[in-house]
């Protein structure tokens, strides 16, 4: 998803065109070349900078609703376990099996992240166990001995364990338009190639202010979009994860 090698690269070279274009322009016309460029380039790194707060709030925030949704999937489940124990005695054990093999399939579901398809057909798994602890409960509340208050409050449960998996699943697909980082790329490079013909007329190329700000355009995008997709990069929301295994682990 990002390739920071990419913006690197391409923040070099339009470093190097700027540098040139500059440079052919002070040899043509050495008074007006640096002629209102100064406020021309005050807007575009202004704009710039906008955009990438813009992006970087928006892609934190998601983050964040991502992980309290892990979180709060975790509390859903745990609820509707714990309230199996109203149900009669003989209906138990079959329901908490479900339950265990349904958290196995929620875990595996992000395990198999950034494989789609594969995520996709163990996310139909956990669709189907749903419908079977559903059924198995509704089933349990209408056995002879079962206290009416069973199902008045392990339905809103379930019911709540069962939609937070839509939410979860909505919330991974919630991105900006890509035209936002079409045009985040954009700025980054038509910047880069101001900022090289602002270094023009220099007997020498300044290597530690090319390279400089070509590694951290390229950090910058990369941190990014690092944030928007974080199961895909280097940060990610994998370790909050391990509530869901050890909500697993106590489920004996």
């Amino acid at each position: 998803m990002d390739h920071p090698d990419l913006v690197f690269l391409g923040c070099w070279s339009f470093l190097e065109v700027g540098r040139r274009i500059g440079n052919r322009r002070l040899a043509s016309d050495a008074e007006g070349a640096r002629t209102g460029t100064g406020a021309i380039e005050g807007a575009v790194f202004a704009l710039l900078g906008l955009l990438i707060a813009f992006t970087f709030s928006g892609a934190a925030s998601r983050f964040d609703t991502r992980r309290n949704l892990v979180v709060e999937e975790v509390n859903a489940i745990g609820t509707a376990y714990l309230r199996l124990g109203l149900l009669p005695t003989d209906a138990q054990p079959a329901l908490r099996d479900l339950f265990r093999r349904y958290v196995d399939s929620r875990m595996e579901v992000y395990r198999k992240l950034p494989n789609v398809e594969a995520a996709k057909a163990e996310l139909v798994l956990s669709t189907q166990l749903q419908e079977e602890i559903w059924t198995q409960a509704m089933a349990a509340g209408r056995m002879e001995g079962a206290p009416p208050p069973a199902t008045m409050l392990l339905l809103p449960a379930l019911n709540q364990m069962i939609d937070i998996t839509t939410t979860r699943a909505m919330a991974t697909q919630l991105h900006p338009p890509i035209v936002i980082f079409a045009m985040l790329y954009g700025l980054a490079l038509v910047s880069a190639l101001l900022a090289g013909y602002g270094m023009a007329g220099g007997k020498s190329r300044n290597w530690l202010h090319m390279i400089g700000f070509a590694a951290i355009m390229a950090l910058v995008v990369y941190v990014i979009i690092d944030i928007e997709y974080p199961r895909l990069g280097l940060i990610r929301v994998d370790t909050y994860d391990q509530a869901l295994v050890d909500l697993r682990a106590s489920m004996k």
